[in-house]
């Protein structure tokens, strides 16, 4: 047995142990975090967040009423902002009966992920079923335009449902090229763990959605980055080395600050757990 003097000695000359480094992982913005300037003016939305110095946005639900003129233009603001569109948000319908004109915009934008925000009504477990059925469906179309389909979940689908939980159902019943883009916030929320469902699905969690949510009720959703009860660098640590995370996107629901103001913090705050 080594005695406690060589011990401290081993110890002494031994390399310190430090923290593992997170990836380099791009971050983009949500645009519905900015919802309300969009509104008034999409284009100096996606200027600012450009200057900001995010490195890529997701665009969300309007986004598909856009002519392929519009898609071009926004295509040429994002080139000069030096912003990347990592994905963007979709009703069912863009997996259904507008999936030609959701690939032709996605593909004019430079998108890679093609994610359902909302499945819309979805009656028991069968109904699920047909959700994942239109995933695969859709992925076969979109594989050939070099899209990935995806889903985005909510608290729903982390809620048991006749004993099973959505979105459980969903990874099972489809193929992996399908997405998985997790929503932290909604998932502490229900008390779920976004650690545990990572590693539960690996390859599949590539896009994940930096919201985060406090469980003081007088709090919620109105917090910045960090400031709630995610655990974020477990979460990051397991998105990239198990998840098969490409890209971060910061949410935001609502703040005290004005949308602008808050997303700018919030960059700054991920970008500082991250250092």
């Amino acid at each position: 047995m080594l005695s406690r003097r060589a011990v401290l000695a081993l110890a002494a000359g031994a390399p310190a142990v430090r923290a593992a480094k997170f990836k380099k992982v791009p971050i983009g913005l949500e645009l519905y975090s900015c919802r309300g300037e969009m509104k008034k003016d999409d284009v100096a939305v996606v200027r600012a967040v450009g200057k900001m110095g995010y490195d890529g946005v997701e665009f969300y639900g309007p986004y598909l009423d856009w002519t392929v003129d519009k898609a071009k233009a926004m295509r040429q603001v994002l080139d000069e902002s030096g912003l990347k569109c990592f994905s963007t948000h979709n009703g069912r319908n863009a997996f259904e009966d507008k999936i030609d004109h959701a690939i032709e915009l996605n593909t004019i934008l430079g998108s890679k992920f093609v994610v359902m925000a909302s499945a819309g009504r979805v009656n028991g477990l069968d109904g699920w079923k047909g959700v994942a059925e239109t995933l695969n469906k859709a992925n076969e179309k979109m594989k050939k335009a070099k899209l990935a389909p995806g889903f985005h979940n909510h608290q729903i689908e982390f809620r048991p449902l006749e004993g099973t939980k959505p979105i459980e159902l969903l990874a099972k019943n489809t193929v992996k090229d399908v997405v998985l883009q997790l929503d932290v916030g909604t998932c502490v929320e229900t008390e779920n763990d976004p650690v545990a469902w990572i590693n539960a699905n690996p390859g599949r969690i590539k896009s994940v959605h930096c919201k985060d949510y406090s469980k003081d009720p007088s709090k919620k959703y109105r917090v910045l980055f960090g400031e709630g009860d995610g655990p974020w660098k477990e979460i990051f640590a397991a998105a990239e080395s198990k998840g098969g995370v490409v890209h971060y996107l910061i949410e935001q629901e609502g703040h005290e600050l004005p949308e602008m103001e808050a997303v700018a913090k919030c960059l700054e705050l991920i970008r500082k757990m991250r250092a």
